[in-house]
């Protein structure tokens, strides 16, 4: 597919909730969705752990709105897979290549799903801070989607905590996380020259970090930061509050299971 790359919205606006775009192309998959690719989007990809925004595309002033219930980034594009409401046919000519769409993000998943996901970068700030500093960064951040009842979220890491430190571990990791809600710090995002980027992210960035590129930096306060492509709080007051549930060390790593206050 010979398609310029989606421009991400998002990156400069977190809460940019309503925007327009162009349409870039449709298809249909075997599982009978439709999907959407547009010049730009608001709609962050499932990526980084962080589930996918859900809401609606609509074509202004017509009864007809493309339920948006995942979207996904590959080569740089963002699809946008779901269904029509309404009648198939008028979606066929109406949703075509170069028509002008309206989009609307879900708000309150994307403010759920933004506040799990700077809730796992403030885990990642506070370990050092209760002697897990050997702790190294895994997968990412993982909670499903949708946020399932029974099903906390998670953060993966590359090392382990001994079995007699678990308990004390988890209880300083929770103080330690709601002391930082408590207080309340400015969360930045930025896209940066990468020396500037490794600057801030403690002198270094990730190997997957290619040299030369402009990578986008999340901080919370004046801490170190780490490359993101999420959405987060703009305060970490917005959080509310951290429960660690569990601190579980099983073949050289670690998962801190936790959810956040409503």
């Amino acid at each position: 597919m010979d398609l310029s790359p989606t421009k991400l919205e998002y990156f400069d606006d977190m809460w940019k909730l309503q925007s327009t775009a162009t349409i870039l192309s449709h298809s249909k998959g075997e599982d009978g969705r439709h999907a959407l690719v547009l010049d730009c989007t608001i709609f962050h990809p499932q990526g980084g752990g962080q589930p996918a925004d859900t809401g609606f595309i609509c074509i202004s002033g017509l009864d007809l709105k493309f339920k948006v219930q995942d979207a996904r980034s590959k080569d740089g594009l963002v699809f946008h897979y779901g269904f029509i409401v309404g009648a198939e046919g008028e979606f066929q000519s109406k949703f075509e290549k170069g028509n002008e769409v309206s989009l609307f993000v879900d708000e309150s998943r994307r403010k759920l799903n933004s506040r799990l996901h700077s809730a796992g970068h403030l885990i990642d700030l506070c370990l050092p801070m209760i002697g897990l500093s050997h702790l190294e960064p895994g997968k990412g951040f993982h909670f499903p989607d949708g946020c399932v009842i029974d099903m906390m979220p998670f953060v993966e890491y590359k090392g382990t905590v001994p079995q007699n430190e678990m308990q004390n571990k988890q209880k300083d990791l929770e103080l330690e996380a709601n002391g930082f809600i408590s207080r309340g710090v400015r969360v930045s995002v930025d896209t940066l020259p990468y020396e500037k980027a490794a600057e801030l992210c403690g002198g270094c960035l990730p190997d997957y970090i290619p040299k030369g590129s402009t990578p986008r930096i999340v901080r919370i306060g004046d801490n170190p930061g780490c490359p993101c492509g999420g959405t987060h709080v703009s305060d970490i007051s917005e959080i509310v509050s951290i429960k660690v549930s569990q601190i579980r060390s099983k073949k050289g790593m670690t998962k801190v299971f936790y959810n956040v206050g409503s």
